[in-house]
């Protein structure tokens, strides 16, 4: 292993909502000389979503294991985890009860009254930079105080689900600027928790962790019975998605379209975002520049339905034909109906499967790049190319449909696993006194097959958008 690297050995992690990946990474070249992956459960129903933070602290020491020796040798370390969890720890720093995840969609009700109590939609971007939708953590707060308050009442430290990673292995309670920006108390506008927005919820600013500057430690592994060497450093970490861009090395203005379960469009910025309409989360990034993103729920999952729905391979697509599809199987959060359900306008008899597939195709691809068009600053380049990411950037279906609808060019990096990517470049930005997005351009992560533009299907645009502009009162019951 030692004769693979040139410079030193740096870990990143990934924690997401189903399990933690390692990487060993050389910090100099970016090569990966080792990997880990071990399972978490995600428990609860009626749209509660909740795991047990031990898990994910016992998963990071499985993976990390399966790293070897190589993890034996770093340097410095940083964890990129699931943003938004709620995670209530008690005075010895055992969780209160399992932490409520992302997706749980039951703090919905406290979502609408805390916007309302404080000022409206427009207040809200002005001042923290983000409408807050149910998944942030202020709402999952609320909602704790009104459904659980002995829980509440036992919590004496709150923290997000990669700060609980943090802690354990510096006994250090830091978080960064990046996910603190999706818990709706830290403020974009000052850079600061928010005194009032606390106070509201009744949160005591003293059971949160301090947010480390760009670049600055957390501190250094102390933990006990894990294969790290006690001392390497600790950067602050961040949450999945400001680690992504961190994988990517964004530069300003390059938009990032993320095709998975559900889809995300995002690109940093140098301008805070504040979207009154919701849309676009004003999140910050990693680095002191902003991660404005917009967020689909329909995204890989609900075309792969459709496709088995009509008994057709998800690469199975036909051209032609007028048929629309918005495919909103799961309520939508972009546009904002999650009362809605699919629907499906243009049928004719000869209408084919193979048709109604790409419709599907095209509903949830327009709803991206409709939302994309909000998140790009007005000097962002309009042929920029389209980092293609997820799950769905390998299908020929997805890339054809996104590149037929937004008319840019597209690139698919060849980098897997880029949230650890991105944790491993932070880490060895940390080390190497370097921008963690420069490293990872000098890793060349971005790097990948290119497809060259096409001319927009301006034909398929409008009747998308005037199917969702007509179809609104049949998608909010």
């Amino acid at each position: 292993m030692g004769a693979q690297s040139a410079g030193p050995l740096v870990v990143g992690v990934d924690s997401s909502t189903q399990s933690t990946k390692t990487l060993v990474v050389d910090a100099v070249t970016g090569a990966v000389l080792a990997r880990g992956q071990a399972p978490h459960t995600v428990s609860g129903d009626a749209g509660g979503k909740e795991s047990d933070p031990r898990q994910w602290w016992q998963a990071l020491g499985e993976a990390l294991a399966q790293c070897g020796e190589a993890a034996r040798q770093v340097s410095a370390v940083s964890v990129g985890g699931q943003q938004h969890g709620l995670v209530t720890l008690d005075a010895a720093g055992a969780p209160v009860r399992p932490a409520m995840l992302w997706n749980d969609v039951r703090p919905a009700p406290q979502s609408e009254r805390l916007i309302a109590e404080r000022g409206g939609a427009a207040a809200w971007a002005d001042r923290v930079g983000s409408v807050p939708p149910p998944a942030f953590t202020v709402a999952k707060w609320a909602w704790l105080r009104e459904n659980e308050p002995a829980a509440a009442a036992a919590t004496t430290a709150v923290r997000l689900p990669h700060d609980y990673l943090t802690e354990r292995l510096t006994g250090e309670a830091v978080t960064d600027r990046g996910d603190a920006s999706g818990t709706g108390w830290w403020a974009s506008s000052t850079e600061s928790y928010d005194a009032e927005i606390l106070a509201h919820v009744g949160l005591d600013a003293g059971l949160l962790p301090r947010v480390a500057l760009p670049g600055e430690a957390a501190g250094t592994v102390h933990a006990d019975h894990l294969p790290l060497p006690k001392g390497a450093l600790v950067a602050a970490g961040t949450g999945d998605n400001m680690a992504a861009a961190l994988g990517l090395g964004l530069r300003p203005g390059q938009p990032v379209l993320s095709l998975g379960t559900s889809g995300t469009v995002y690109a940093v910025s140098t301008h805070r975002p504040a979207d009154p309409s919701g849309t676009v989360v004003g999140f910050a990034d990693a680095r002191g520049d902003w991660l404005p993103l917009a967020c689909t729920l329909n995204c890989t999952l609900a075309v792969d339905r459709v496709a088995a729905l009509l008994g057709r391979d998800r690469e199975a697509v036909e051209e032609g034909g007028g048929v629309v599809m918005l495919p909103f199987l799961d309520g939508e959060r972009t546009p904002n109906l999650p009362g809605a359900s699919g629907l499906v306008y243009g049928l004719r008899h000869d209408t084919t499967a193979g048709q109604l597939l790409q419709a599907a195709y095209d509903g949830a691809v327009f709803t991206l790049l409709k939302a994309l068009d909000r998140v790009l600053d007005a000097d962002a380049a309009p042929d920029a190319p389209l980092l293609l990411i997820g799950g769905g950037a390998r299908g020929r279906a997805w890339r054809d449909t996104v590149r037929r609808l937004s008319g840019r060019p597209v690139v698919v990096p060849e980098a897997q696993e880029l949230v650890a990517l991105g944790a491993a470049a932070q880490a060895a930005g940390l080390l190497l006194e370097e921008d963690p997005a420069a490293v990872a351009r000098r890793w060349g992560t971005a790097r990948g097959a290119e497809y060259e533009a096409r001319p927009r299907d301006e034909a398929a645009w409008e009747r998308l958008t005037a199917t969702l502009a007509d179809g609104e009162p049949l998608l909010r019951p």
